[in-house]
C-alpha cells in the first residue's frame, strides 16, 4: 500500500532524510520511531505529498506521489501532530466540507459522522464553534475527518497527543477497524508501550537514516521496543 523507496530529502546542505526506503501492505499497521529531529515528519509529509523532493519515489496503492499527487491524496488521510482546522467553522460544518471535499455521498458521511462522533464523544459538540474547542476536542474532530473517506492510506504524526486515556483507546480501536478493511497506517509516536502492542510492523529512523524495519516481534526479540531504541540510539550515536 506504501512504497518509499530510495527517499532522500535535503534542506540546502542538511540531509533530512537519506536514502530511506519502506514497505507497508495493505493490513499492516507501522509505527515510525526516532528522537526528535530524525527525518519522521519530514518522510510523513513527502509521503502525502506535502512535501516536495527530488531524489527516490514514494508509490501510494502503486501510484507515485512524485508524478501523480492528486490521484494517491485521493487515497490518503493525514493527520498532522498539531491539525490546523477552520475555527470559525462548527464541528459539523468542517466534516461535511471535508466530506465534499473527497466526495463522501451524503447517507454514507452522516452515518460515518455519528458514528465517529460517538464513540469519540463528541456529538454534544459539533454543533459549536471549532475555536470554542480544547485542544483534545480538536484532534478528535481532526481524527473523524481523516476516517470520513475510509483512507486506503493513513498517516499520523504523533496521534496520541493531547487524547485523554478514553479518546486513545478509542483511536487505536478505529485504527485496527480501518487496517481490517484492508487499510494501511503509518504513524510517527513517541509512545513506545502502545506502538509495540498496536502494531505488526516498525521503523527505527536516526539522523535521517533507517536503522531498523521490519515485523514488530522480529525487531525487538525478547526484549521491549523501548530497551531496543535506545539501544540503536547508543549504537548509532
Amino acid at each position: 500500500m506504501l512504497e518509499i523507496q530510495h527517499f532522500t530529502k535535503r534542506y540546502g546542505k542538511k540531509t533530512a532524510v537519506d536514502d530511506l526506503s519502506l514497505t507497508i501492505q495493505a493490513g499492516e499497521i507501522c509505527a515510525f520511531i526516532g528522537h526528535n529531529g530524525a527525518g519522521k515528519t519530514t518522510t510523513l509529509k513527502a509521503c502525502c505529498g506535502i512535501l516536495p523532493f527530488e531524489e527516490g519515489d514514494i508509490l501510494v496503492d502503486g501510484i507515485s506521489v512524485r508524478r501523480n499527487p492528486v490521484a494517491c491524496k485521493r487515497k490518503i488521510a493525514y493527520l498532522p501532530d498539531n491539525p490546523d482546522l477552520y475555527e470559525f467553522m462548527t464541528g459539523t460544518k468542517y466534516l461535511n466540507f471535508i466530506a465534499d471535499v473527497f466526495q463522501v455521498p451524503s447517507g454514507q458521511r452522516e452515518g460515518r459522522i455519528r458514528d465517529y462522533a460517538e464513540r469519540l464523544e463528541l456529538t454534544d459538540d459539533l454543533a459549536q464553534p471549532i475555536s470554542s474547542y480544547s485542544h483534545g476536542m480538536k484532534q478528535k474532530l481532526a481524527v473523524i475527518s481523516a476516517l470520513l473517506h475510509q483512507p486506503r492510506l493513513m498517516l499520523m504524526d504523533e496521534p496520541f497527543v493531547g487524547l485523554d486515556p478514553k479518546a486513545t483507546h478509542v483511536l487505536k480501536g478505529l485504527m485496527a477497524d480501518l487496517c481490517a478493511q484492508g487499510s494501511a497506517i503509518f504513524f510517527s509516536t513517541h509512545v513506545l508501550e502502545v506502538a509495540e502492542r498496536l502494531c505488526h510492523k516498525v521503523a527505527i529512523i536516526k539522523n535521517g537514516k533507517l536503522v531498523a524495519a521490519g515485523a514488530m516481534e522480529e525487531v525487538k526479540g525478547d526484549q521491549s521496543l523501548e530497551d531496543v531504541f535506545l539501544e540503536l540510539e547508543d549504537d548509532h550515536a
